[in-house]
């Protein structure tokens, strides 16, 4: 077992380590103005953070939350910039040693994987066995138990300076999703179940890197007890191939025990287990066999986003631009599927006047 992490706060709090999570954390966001103002005076602003946390008086502040719509209705909350590089200065120095204990795959929110590698292997799995057991977790982040999670933390770290850290940045968050969250009674509970702490903030960096600590609970029991060997995670969206259906209901009863430990459930309705010729809906596309097609409803959301940006530029009140650029990363995503001919008639009936492209590339032909 991976010894435990010990002395780990002096390097999370120095200067440099400061420094370089700022500039991780500015990537790509230096034109908003909550990120312009702290880098105007950035060094004394990292200073001011170096001083807090040596003499641990860091506390977070408070979040700015959000609806979005993408496509399911989320509840976004983003902490304070501040507050955001001492996310990325905690994960600079911790994320990599727990990433060696994950399993090679899971996906999410990790170095060298991500989306279009998990549809690889995914189908790759598809092509070697006959049934699928697909599994996503019902309000994963809303969910997820304080104590449980400081539990596994303090298991890999011995640094209590450090645990106290992750301690006020799980706090902080206690409560945000409450309205978010179904309340779930497990075997044992009493009424005080109702008041654990739970719920990590959707957006936040140190809650996609703790989703994957949390679920590698789960993940060690499906490659170690379940022994299946065809199995991925992508966050809360997990699958297990086999050419065995009775194997595969015996797994999610499995797993539906040690999510209960986990205080998870799953959604039972669509946690099923089907043949993979009849396809695989997963990271947006529906995954066959031989070939994968891209779920038509991305398809019509950007379509209607393009033609809305078309009409406001010809307003005078658009910035097509930007859609555009949004465009071309959906493009790029959608290449991974056979979306030709749904990439051309996107642009159907777009048509913005001259200079609206400015800087991008126009619209045409999709790239091939």
């Amino acid at each position: 077992m991976p010894r435990r992490l010990t002395d780990l706060y002096p390097r999370i709090s120095a200067f440099e380590n400061l420094w370089r999570a700022y500039c991780d954390a500015a990537r790509g966001k230096r034109g908003t103005p909550e990120v312009a103002r702290f880098a105007f005076h950035a060094e004394e602003r990292l200073l001011e953070l170096e001083h807090e946390l040596a003499a641990h008086t860091y506390r977070p502040g408070a979040y700015r939350s959000f609806y979005i719509l993408d496509p399911k209705r989320r509840l976004i909350s983003a902490a304070p910039f501040r507050d955001r590089v001492v996310h990325h200065a905690l994960c600079r120095i911790i994320e990599g040693r727990f990433n060696a204990t994950f399993i090679g795959d899971s996906y999410a929110n990790r170095v060298a994987k991500g989306t279009h590698a998990a549809l690889d292997r995914a189908q790759h799995f598809a092509k070697r066995h006959r049934y699928v057991l697909q599994c996503d977790l019902r309000e994963y982040f809303p969910s997820i138990d304080h104590a449980i999670l400081k539990g596994l933390l303090a298991r890999r770290i011995a640094c209590a300076d450090t645990l106290a850290l992750c301690g006020h940045i799980i706090d902080g968050g206690a409560g945000l999703l409450d309205g978010e969250y179904t309340q779930v009674f497990f075997p044992g509970d009493d009424l005080l179940a109702a008041a654990r702490p739970r719920g990590l903030p959707i957006g936040n960096l140190t809650s996609q890197f703790w989703a994957n600590v949390y679920l590698n609970e789960l993940d060690q029991v499906v490659k170690r007890v379940l022994r299946c060997r065809a199995y991925l995670r992508y966050v809360d969206d997990f699958l297990l191939f086999a050419d065995d259906k009775p194997v595969l209901w015996e797994w999610k009863a499995a797993i539906r025990e040690r999510l209960a430990a986990l205080r998870l459930t799953l959604h039972e309705g669509s946690s099923t287990v089907y043949p993979v010729r009849c396809g695989i809906p997963f990271l947006g596309f529906r995954l066959y066999p031989d070939r994968r097609l891209l779920r038509r409803r991305n398809g019509v959301m950007l379509q209607r986003r393009l033609r809305s940006a078309a009409r406001a530029c010809e307003r005078g009140d658009g910035r097509i631009k930007q859609v555009w650029e949004r465009y071309l990363g959906w493009e790029g995503h959608a290449r991974h599927g056979a979306t030709g001919g749904l990439r051309a008639s996107l642009l159907a009936g777009v048509r913005v006047g001259p200079g609206a492209m400015a800087g991008s590339e126009k619209p045409g032909a999709p790239r091939s």
